[in-house]
């Protein structure tokens, strides 16, 4: 789960970390009325969006006056705000930032994520902040630095103030960005983060190290034991059918493909799209009814994929271990009852009850192609696509 900047903030002041003062609108008037009372004679207005790459898209503007700060936001406020992350389609801004100026000396950049290499948490720094990261990594690796937490102890002051004078801080300075790093992890770690993202952090004239942005999202799994993060959740960021598919326990993520894919198991779901994909087509989303859907569930996940336009063909791929492949052929049945399907279904079981699945199909006398094998799946489906 993402947040915006603005929330993400809120939670850097928990941990006392520093971040400039700045308010939430969604209008010209009121943006115009939180500059006043933030005071100071520079602001930066910032859009609201669940995405990077904001300031080139024109989401960060830099306000030198009131009046400019309320043309700015009222600019801002409804527009299709267009990044790298968020496809050609952009996001709509629906909130924006009205922030504090500050004087920067230098930034730099930051991120606390989990190394799969080494099944770690670790700290990534660079003394080249406010640039994507991706073109530092390219252009100049060596001024990426990687600091790997020990889990059993934690991130250590000594380590922090390495990777401290690692990135060029020296005296005092090097001392609050050690701070801000141990405060990062402890943030991480607390809150069941899956990534914290500054960009840019920045050392100001007067001596301060503080975050002029910051991302954060969270592991999914863990948010039942947080529910004021839940709380931040902002469904208008989310796609519909991921929402939607949230409220049934359903794993779901909208890909470009035409191939509408239910699947139990993320692995086996992953082995789905790229056989699909092996076949020439590509995948219309990732779905996962995960080991204990219902006739329901089974129903929502169809209602789901084909509210999207693009598909074309629908593959079944179960394997039944906990789950049993009666419930999905029953919840198949249903769908394709209740809905008129009207696009080419293939169904593959395999596991607990499979006969018995397998029958219940045979007998409903819908149009339901059966496959025995993956591959014979794919290939029936892909066929099926490519002959309507």
């Amino acid at each position: 789960m993402n947040i915006h900047e603005y929330q993400a903030k809120e939670i850097f002041r928990k941990y006392n970390l520093k971040v400039l003062n700045g308010r939430v609108v969604t209008n010209g008037a009121d943006a115009q009325k939180a500059a006043q009372d933030l005071g100071g004679d520079v602001w930066v207005v910032k859009a609201q969006i669940h995405a990077g790459g904001r300031g080139k898209g024109g989401g960060v503007k830099l306000a030198k006056s009131l009046d400019e700060v309320k043309a700015m936001t009222d600019e801002m406020m409804g527009m299709q705000l267009v990044t790298h992350q968020t496809g050609p389609e952009g996001k709509e801004v629906q909130k924006v930032y009205i922030e504090q100026g500050c004087n920067i000396d230098k930034e730099y950049y930051c991120a606390v994520f989990l190394d799969r290499e080494t099944s770690k948490i670790s700290v990534m720094a660079s003394s080249e902040g406010g640039v994507n990261i991706e073109e530092v990594a390219e252009k100049t690796p060596e001024k990426i630095h990687y600091l790997t937490v020990d889990p059993n102890f934690g991130m250590q002051d000594f380590e922090a103030r390495n990777l401290a004078f690692k990135l060029g801080f020296t005296g005092k300075q090097a001392i609050k960005a050690a701070i801000y790093f141990k405060g990062l992890y402890e943030i991480y770690m607390k809150e069941d983060c899956s990534m914290v993202e500054i960009n840019p952090l920045v050392t100001t004239k007067e001596g301060d190290v503080m975050a002029l942005d910051a991302k954060m999202n969270f592991d999914s799994n863990a948010l039942y034991r947080h529910a004021d993060i839940l709380e931040l959740r902002d469904l208008s960021e989310e796609d519909p059918s991921e929402v939607e598919a949230s409220k049934y326990d359903l794993a779901f993520i909208k890909l470009d493909g035409n191939i509408g894919c239910l699947v139990n198991g993320a692995g086996l779901a992953m082995a789905t799209l790229d056989i699909i994909k092996l076949q020439g087509e590509s995948p219309a989303n990732f779905l996962d009814v995960g080991g204990g859907a219902t006739k329901e569930n089974v129903t929502a996940a169809f209602k789901i994929i084909l509210k999207d336009e693009n598909v074309k063909g629908i593959l079944v791929n179960i394997f039944g271990g906990i789950m049993k492949c009666d419930v999905i052929a029953e919840g198949v049945i249903a769908a394709a009852k209740e809905l008129g399907l009207s696009v080419p279904l293939v169904v593959r079981l395999q596991g607990t009850n499979v006969e018995l699945g397998r029958q219940m199909l045979s007998d409903s006398g819908l149009n339901i192609t059966p496959a025995d094998s993956l591959t014979d799946a794919a290939e029936k489906i892909v066929a099926a696509v490519k002959g309507a």
